[in-house]
């Protein structure tokens, strides 16, 4: 039995468990927990129903149900919550003890483990840090946000094994460890209608180095002013000069002087904002042992994530691009700034109540055709009534019609990309599945 076994059988040991949530994660932990552990009882509660014979549960495991499916949690001494589940009550509040995936195999990792978050940019960033090492010849592991629960990979991990995290504020929310290696990107306004305030964002996404040791990194965007801690601080910037890391005309500064020439033209990431996420992946990279040849022929076989500024196909002479992943202003304001030849955005979903005076700010100076839908886009579209913005601003309900807009009102020649500023939820199930939908428009347009 390994480390990380013997670990979570000692954790488990004669307890009674509850696994909260049974969608991806939930049925990992259960998948680890019926390998290894010896608990004295083990129940699941979800929200939606379980269909026991489907999901190979012994008539053992207590199944809990139905919208009262929280009101169970005292009866158990542990509890395993997966990230998309909002508690009832706070941790404080109940006698169980509140758990997760992540906070143990942090427990058990934590110094072999770089983890990534911020409100954009960790996916690709992560994805990156992890192709590199690979490429590189380094054992690693990606999991996390990515969509790889932790548990899946903490089988085989040896002690040199590199392991990569992409972290949301949903896992990091209940953290009391946090990793070796902390990449914290940026902060934008988002998941307000969970937190309701960035204060309260700020205060889930800061567990990624508040619990870090003096001899940890903290690698951080300059515009957050971390709290006052210990460990070794790394600044970032895409721009400026006074960072330990910076970027600027395609050149990254490392803290010690050390210059690298991002090969632009051999790489498939668009935008400044990504020369920002490699110079990330370079310190870390550099500082672990990757030469500049290896980081250079990895960075150049990368393959951009789908739906993060994807070339879709160019029809009707339009190049289209897929960025389903935005939902800040910032996001949508760096896809305008980064696709060749912008000639449309399209903007809008649910209503998360972020604040769109930035974006509107920018399209009133940025020359595009402004398509925008759902509930948002029409809160945008109003914006922008009186601006100078105005006569560029059209509104279509759902994204069917602005694709088809689109495709009469973009010059040939241009792009146009969907890059929504907004949330899918309530319209698609996710950010994929938009992305996916507007793939389909465009081939449907041929």
């Amino acid at each position: 039995m390994n480390d990380f076994a013997q670990y979570i059988s000692r954790y488990t040991e004669g307890k009674s468990v509850c696994i909260l949530g049974f969608g991806r994660e939930g049925r990992s932990t259960y998948r680890i927990l019926e390998r290894y552990c010896s608990p004295s009882s083990l129940a699941i509660a979800d929200l939606n129903p379980i269909d026991r014979e489907a999901s190979s549960l012994p008539e053992s495991v207590e199944l809990i149900c139905g919208e009262e499916y929280q009101d169970c949690l005292d009866r158990f001494d542990l509890v395993f919550k997966s990230p998309g589940i909002v508690l009832k009550k706070q941790p404080s509040q109940l006698s169980c003890t509140i758990t997760s995936e992540t906070q143990v195999f942090f427990e058990v990792f934590r110094d072999q483990i770089i983890g990534v978050t911020g409100t954009k940019g960790k996916s690709t960033t992560s994805s990156l840090i992890y192709h590199i090492f690979r490429e590189s010849g380094f054992d690693t592991r990606l999991a996390g946000n990515i969509g790889i629960p932790v548990f899946d990979i903490a089988e085989g991990i040896e002690d040199d094994t590199i392991v990569v995290c992409e972290l949301s504020c949903h896992q990091l929310e209940y953290m009391t460890v946090s990793p070796k290696y902390a990449v914290f990107l940026n902060l934008y306004e988002e998941h307000l209608d969970h937190y309701g305030t960035m204060e309260r964002y700020y205060a889930a996404k800061k567990n990624i180095y508040l619990h870090q040791r003096y001899s940890d990194e903290l690698i951080i965007g300059m515009d957050i002013i971390p709290d006052d801690i210990a460990q070794k601080v790394t600044s970032l910037s895409n721009t400026f000069p006074y960072a330990d890391v910076f970027v600027k005309n395609g050149v990254i500064n490392d803290d010690d002087f050390h210059e690298y020439q991002i090969p632009e033209s051999h790489i498939k990431l668009l935008g400044i904002h990504n020369h920002y996420n490699i110079a990330v992946a370079y310190h870390i990279c550099r500082e672990l042992g990757v030469s500049d040849v290896a980081f250079t022929k990895a960075l150049c076989s990368f393959d951009p994530l789908a739906h993060r500024l994807e070339f879709v196909d160019t029809v009707r002479g339009i190049r289209w691009y897929d960025d389903s992943i935005s939902t800040a202003c910032a996001t949508a304001i760096e896809a305008l700034k980064s696709v060749p030849e912008p000639g449309t955005i399209l903007l809008g979903g649910m209503d998360r109540g972020i604040d769109y005076t930035p974006l509107v700010d920018f399209l009133q100076k940025f020359p595009v055709q402004i398509i925008c839908m759902e509930t948002s886009g029409e809160r945008i579209f109003h914006m922008l009534e009186g601006t100078s913005a105005a006569g560029r601003a059209h509104f279509a309900p759902h994204l069917k019609e602005a694709v088809e807009l689109a495709a009469e009102i973009t010059p040939q020649g241009k792009s146009c990309v969907l890059s929504p500023a907004s949330a899918s939820y309530g319209i698609f199930k996710n950010f994929e599945e938009r992305g996916d939908a507007f793939k389909a428009l465009v081939a449907g347009l041929k």
